[in-house]
């Protein structure tokens, strides 16, 4: 897997350590290996979360460009340059069609299929779900990559909060086809060890805690041969890369041997941070270096699933998210819910301006990927599948025109915004469960 000479270093090149094939970004060296130029890299993400949002504080006013921040975008105000509101869009597939089935769960499966969720746990009824967005992409661009897709979660999947037992449509957004749901990983150990190697048995995965080995302590008389063969510029592209792995390694590390100190380690092994900041952040953070090192190129990352129960008492909001969400109109109420969806923008702000201060290729991550955040309801109160917030994140190798704020009339299906989001990776479909068409999107440059 390894070819270096002084004038040229595979694309596909990885450093071996005991259990692991650490993969490495793109390097200037890499390029003469190549017939021409690389075409940019494209990626795709999409990052749900969950119970609506209150749009008042999330739609702005103006429409174009130059347009407002409402207070649930506020922290994406630095990166406005690279960002795009979509609203007006709907789900009609996902209200209810009197079978049983119900509107949470719904919410999410139609999110990114464009197909009603029927409810399986009835007597003679049917799966009728269908491959996801991100399944259809990984199709594609995927293709050549150790994982063709990773889907990730921060709310774990629980059996015990469903509208009527079909908790499986609450748990991913990630489908392979109508019989088959990808679930999620949200321990970030095992996110690691699937990016970069796997950790052994969990005997092994304890004594790599209390030792505080890494996986860069077996692959470092690699990385050092390997630097000597680079020049100054992949020197140091090479170092700051190393240095973010064996970050993230540490803040696992940190987590497990809190946990190791009172629990035995299991074969998925404790080290969740207690923090919910510090665990988004440091999931998001694994999702930066599978792009930055070309793992893989499609992600879903639910950082809250429907009929989410999880209290914010960080922000003020001890009582549970889908109770708050179901606010009825009530001030005090309506304020903490929009104080949640700030909250979760606030972090995916953070993994916005990760995505922009990491290099890649001529630009960055941001320029060379397009990421896709919202919900599958729109007024969470109400349980309502229109008017779905929908922002657009990323310029995908210079094809999108950003910074723009879109209000579609006619309640047009978000689904025919997947299939244009779809194309601007190179993946061409005519339809989409109930798309008509790719949207037509000229001030975004796409469509």
């Amino acid at each position: 897997m390894m070819f270096v000479t002084k004038k040229s270093l595979a694309r596909r090149t990885f450093l071996r350590g005991m259990g692991t094939a650490l993969a490495l970004p793109m390097l200037d060296s890499m390029i003469p290996a190549l017939s021409a130029a690389p075409k940019a890299t494209p990626r795709l993400g999409w990052v749900y979360v969950s119970n609506g949002i209150i749009l008042d504080d999330f739609i702005p006013k103006q429409t174009g460009k130059g347009f407002d921040l409402p207070p649930i975008l506020k922290s994406m105000e630095q990166h406005r340059d690279y960002m795009n509101v979509i609203t007006g869009l709907q789900h009609k597939q996902a209200d209810t069609q009197g079978d049983g089935s119900g509107d949470h769960p719904r919410a999410a499966a139609a999110w990114l299929t464009g197909v009603h969720a029927y409810d399986r746990t009835r007597p003679g009824a049917e799966v009728k779900l269908a491959t996801t967005a991100d399944q259809l992409a990984a199709r594609e661009i995927g293709r050549t990559t150790q994982l063709p897709s990773l889907e990730l979660s921060v709310d774990s999947p629980s059996q015990g909060a469903c509208d009527s037992g079909d908790c499986f449509y609450v748990n991913t957004i990630s489908w392979r086809n109508e019989n088959t749901p990808n679930m999620t990983e949200d321990h970030p150990r095992i996110v690691f060890e699937r990016l970069f190697g796997d950790g052994g048995t969990s005997a092994e995965r304890l004594a790599r805690v209390k030792n505080q080995g890494g996986l860069l302590d077996s692959v470092t008389a690699e990385a050092t041969r390997l630097a000597g063969t680079l020049g100054r510029s992949d020197q140091q592209k090479l170092g700051e890369y190393l240095e973010s792995v064996r970050d993230i390694e540490k803040r696992i590390q940190s987590a497990e041997v809190e946990g190791a100190a009172s629990l035995e380690l299991p074969d998925r092994p404790v080290g969740v941070p207690d923090s919910f900041e510090d665990y988004v952040n440091l999931m998001f953070d694994l999702q930066v270096l599978a792009f930055r090192a070309d793992v893989t190129r499609v992600f879903t990352f639910i950082l809250a699933r429907e009929l989410s129960g999880r209290p914010y008492p960080q922000i003020g909001v001890p009582e549970p998210h889908h109770s708050v969400s179901h606010h009825r109109d009530d001030p005090g109420l309506v304020a903490k819910k929009g104080r949640i969806d700030a909250y979760h923008m606030q972090l995916f702000s953070r993994f916005v301006q990760k995505m922009k201060q990491t290099p890649d290729g001529e630009g960055n991550l941001l320029d060379n990927s397009l990421i896709h955040y919202g919900s599958g309801m729109g007024n969470g109160n109400l349980h309502r599948h229109q008017n779905l917030p929908n922002l657009l994140v990323g310029k995908q190798g210079g094809q999108i025109k950003t910074g723009n704020h879109l209000n579609f009339a006619g309640d047009p299906p978000m689904s025919s915004l997947l299939l244009t989001t779809l194309a601007t990776a190179g993946v061409k479909l005519e339809k989409l469960g109930d798309s008509r068409g790719p949207m037509k999107l000229e001030p975004l440059g796409i469509g």
